[in-house]
């Protein structure tokens, strides 16, 4: 069953907004997508996308090829003439935890005199409890209704999370108006959950703090398996076989990171403690990932034979992979780039490749990249380095020629913070090896 076509504008064309915009208009709706940025919204219509997601460029280009989907400058020009507006903006961390709502509260603002009666605003942005009130507020107008619908996307797949969901969450104080916006999805295989704002808005960050739970969760039992001499391989797959735990996200390494977990876990802290309850538990997952970066960047000291971090002063250490996971460009607090700033504070050198890194002065980059020397391949950052570190697990690292790495290298040491490789194959190559959790 195809959905009936829907006038759809976007406001914001982040990794959410383009997702679901090119996504909806594969579904058959007519979509504008609208941002602030002028440079950005030429480069779209160029036919460029300014990101790295599998599968996005194609429906893309086919959406647009059908007539479907636009790209426009402004929210309230595409907000103009659309039935359901999806604001996709970004809503950044402040000092405090709590989640910064200016992005919205100024769409919202924007979009308000241009909006048809009867239409739609939806809450795409992961936005803290009550934030529909929020946008009522800011719109002024009676005469249209606001909804919570939290994204699922993740970064690397999120093309394939937003045709595939496991489910689709609306939450609406409206009947109406949640079902209008369920009907833009009938054309997906998916459950439909509709619901009351408040408990839409709580799903999405409860989803994205249980998700950082498990893999702090995973990552504290490795540097367990480690003290006590266990196989951190085989415990994730005696627990991760138990249908009531599963095996998705139990996989040890340098900590989670990226534009969702570190934001949402401590939004989650701010918003339970805003309402008079001590999330204890979630600080505790919070504190066990800034452990595990630390923990990364102990492994290097002691990979260099040293206890202190002084050695590392005047080394050279060789990094394979910036993002914060595979299958992006994204650097956005990426365990990586934590670990590499620990390493360069304490006096090291770093040289590094990633493989949709290239460019040191992009805007976007140039902070985050300051003091790495980048590298055209992995064997060009392993040269004359006194260790290598993995720390983003890119399958290319899998195939790497370990005697080649162990001839250009000065040292003879690997840590494998993302257990891509084969600790036997490395000693083989001559190279001692440590990774996290494994013996």
């Amino acid at each position: 069953m195809t959905a009936p076509a829907t006038s759809i504008a976007i406001v914001g064309t982040g990794y959410v907004g383009l997702t679901t915009g090119a996504c909806l208009a594969k579904l058959g709706h007519q979509v504008t997508c609208a941002d602030i940025d002028a440079d950005k919204i030429d480069l779209l219509n160029r036919g460029e996308i300014p990101i790295v997601e599998e599968g996005l460029a194609e429906v893309v280009a086919d959406a647009r090829a059908a007539g479907r989907l636009e790209f426009v400058l402004g929210a309230a020009t595409a907000a103009a003439g659309a039935d359901i507006v999806f604001l996709c903006v970004p809503t950044p961390q402040g000092d405090d935890g709590s989640a910064d709502l200016s992005y919205i509260q100024a769409a919202a603002t924007e979009i308000g005199p241009s909006l048809r009666p009867g239409s739609i605003i939806v809450n795409k942005s992961t936005v803290p409890v009550g934030s529909t009130r929020v946008v009522e507020r800011a719109v002024r107008r009676d005469d249209v209704h606001v909804v919570s619908n939290p994204e699922f996307l993740r970064e690397g797949t999120a093309v394939r999370d937003f045709l595939h969901p496991d489910r689709v969450v609306i939450g609406a104080a409206d009947r109406d108006a949640a079902e209008r916006v369920a009907a833009l999805y009938a054309g997906l295989d998916a459950t439909i959950l509709i619901t009351d704002p408040a408990s839409a808005e709580t799903i999405k960050y409860a989803a994205n703090g249980f998700l950082a739970m498990k893999i702090s969760f995973v990552n504290a039992v490795a540097a367990m398996c480690e003290a006590v001499g266990a196989d951190v391989a085989a415990v994730v797959q005696g627990i991760g076989s138990d249908t009531r735990i599963g095996s998705a996200f139990l996989n040890p390494g340098p900590g989670w990171g990226g534009s969702c977990f570190p934001k949402d876990s401590r939004a989650l802290v701010r918003i339970a403690q805003d309402h008079g309850y001590n999330f204890s538990m979630m600080r505790g997952v919070i504190e066990v990932n800034d452990q595990q970066r630390s923990r990364m960047v102990d492994k290097v000291i002691r990979a260099l034979d040293g206890h202190e971090r002084s050695v590392l002063s005047g080394s050279r250490v060789g990094v394979l992979g910036l993002t914060f996971k595979a299958g992006t460009d994204d650097l956005r607090d990426s365990p990586s780039i934590s670990v590499i700033r620990d390493l360069i504070h304490f006096g090291a050198d770093v040289t590094a490749y990633d493989p949709t890194v290239i460019d040191p002065l992009h805007p976007a980059r140039a902070a985050a990249l300051d003091g790495i020397a980048l590298c055209a391949d992995p064997y060009a950052a392993a040269t004359d380095s006194d260790v290598v570190v993995i720390l983003t697990e890119w399958p290319e690292f899998k195939e790497l020629d370990l005697d080649k790495l162990a001839t250009v290298m000065a040292g003879k040491a690997i840590v494998d913070t993302r257990n891509v490789l084969d600790p036997t194959a490395v000693r083989s190559a001559g190279l001692a090896y440590d990774g996290v959790g494994r013996r």
